[in-house]
């Protein structure tokens, strides 16, 4: 059986599958009901400075999608509004209990250093694995100068990891904010100030909808609207690239992922953790389905890896991150051709309908006076559009068809900044 033990910065866990700091981590109760589901660790809800903040009702808004639930979530809840004694005995009595699941502290107080110096000695006498740093939270409290207010700042970053460094000898690791231009910026700067490691993304600035009744966004709180975090599985896409973006970055090189954003099956964790993430941190889909989706997870991951020959994490950890690359070093010279299999088409007519549309118009929709569809190979570009609208799995496939030869953008003549041999 694959061994699914992982060692971040330090921090040991049964498993990667780690829950995120979010509502199911707020309180001993639900910690407890997670370890006992399986969960490797959890990030306890962010902590911050009595008196405890004031939350408002409703929290959530969702993007409904083609049938699917909560394809995306937004909240407009703050930290904890649990007092901070509360918090850290019980996470003082949840490690007790559970010495081999990984406890990190998630923690936001006011960017100066006193704060920070008061609350960490009190973190750390718990017994708590490592603290998480929240620079992300883009809604109330980026407000009071917290949260994504720090996390958009880079040499706020690095002075308060800096910080917290000196004054506490737990891991630390940097919660990142999605909502800034280029992700490395903050991860350079978390890694100057001297972190442990980096956890991304955060949620993501948004108004889910608009209730077309009250004329209100949604979470609507008598009868007005907010910003709030988005996330779920309609923002895995956006996690993924800026997980890759921190791990292929020479300047960050090595240091330590752990990745949040759309995290609900074994394959999403895989395809993190193949882009160098150590652990991964799931929130909407445990919220949606419950604690024990974790089984299928480790069930999943574990057969997969079975499969796959990796024994352990580390086996595939990081593989995939040799292949994101810069547009300019993709081969212009590779070509496919869509191919459909007839006999599995069900004649719908999609592909012929986006081709023609709106792509090459390189699938006729008739042959010899009968509805069929066929690529014509001299107008199809190999943009494999017709593939994903498709309903019919493996219907049509892409086959490549050029002669191996290989020149990028580089070293093109249509470049006029093409490297000259």
């Amino acid at each position: 059986m694959a061994d699914l033990r992982t060692n971040f910065v330090g921090i040991h866990s049964p498993n990667p599958f780690w829950l995120a700091s979010a509502p199911p981590t707020d309180k001993a109760y639900n910690v407890i009901r997670a370890f006992e589901a399986g969960w490797g660790g959890v990030v306890w809800k962010t902590l911050g400075l009595d008196p405890p903040v004031v939350n408002v009702s409703s929290r959530y808004g969702a993007v409904q999608w083609n049938g699917q639930r909560m394809a995306g979530l937004n909240n407009i809840e703050l930290i904890s509004d649990r007092p901070l004694k509360t918090n850290l005995d019980e996470i003082r009595q949840v490690k007790r209990e559970w010495p081999d699941r990984a406890m990190v502290v998630s923690l936001m107080v006011p960017c100066d250093e006193a704060s920070w110096k008061y609350i960490l000695p009190m973190v750390e006498d718990t017994g708590a694995d490592g603290v998480e740093l929240n620079f992300g939270c883009p809604h109330g409290m980026s407000e009071r100068g917290m949260g994504a207010a720090v996390g958009q700042v880079p040499e706020y970053i690095e002075m308060v990891a800096a910080w917290v460094k000196q004054h506490s000898k737990l891991p630390c690791i940097v919660k990142l904010t999605p909502n800034i231009t280029d992700i490395r910026w903050p991860a350079r700067a978390a890694h100057k100030g001297g972190t442990d490691a980096v956890s991304l993304i955060n949620t993501i600035n948004s108004i889910t909808t608009i209730d077309l009744d009250l004329m209100a966004p949604t979470p609507t709180v008598d009868g007005k609207g907010t910003h709030g975090g988005y996330c779920g599985p309609a923002v895995r896409p956006i996690a993924l690239n800026m997980v890759a973006e921190i791990a292929r970055d020479p300047q960050t090189a090595g240091l330590p992922i752990s990745a949040i954003g759309g995290i609900g099956t074994w394959r999403d964790a895989a395809e993190f953790i193949a882009l160098g993430a150590g652990t991964v941190q799931v929130c909407t889909a445990a919220m949606h389905y419950g604690f024990r989706i974790v089984e299928d997870m480790i069930s999943g991951l574990s057969n997969w890896m079975d499969a796959k020959g990796y024994q352990t994490i580390e086996d595939f950890r990081g593989r995939a991150t040799k292949n994101v690359t810069d547009w300019k070093f993709l081969n212009l010279k590779y070509d496919i051709k869509a191919r459909i299999n007839q006999d599995l088409c069900i004649q719908c007519g999609l592909c012929h309908i986006a081709c023609e549309d709106t792509s090459h118009q390189a699938i006729t929709r008739e042959r010899d006076g009968k509805r069929m569809f066929e690529v014509v190979d001299a107008e199809c570009v190999g943009c494999n559009l017709c593939m994903h609208v498709c309903p019919v799995d493996d219907c049509i496939t892409m086959e490549r068809v050029d002669d191996g030869s290989f020149q990028n953008w580089t070293t093109h003549p249509n470049n006029p900044m093409a490297e000259k041999a």
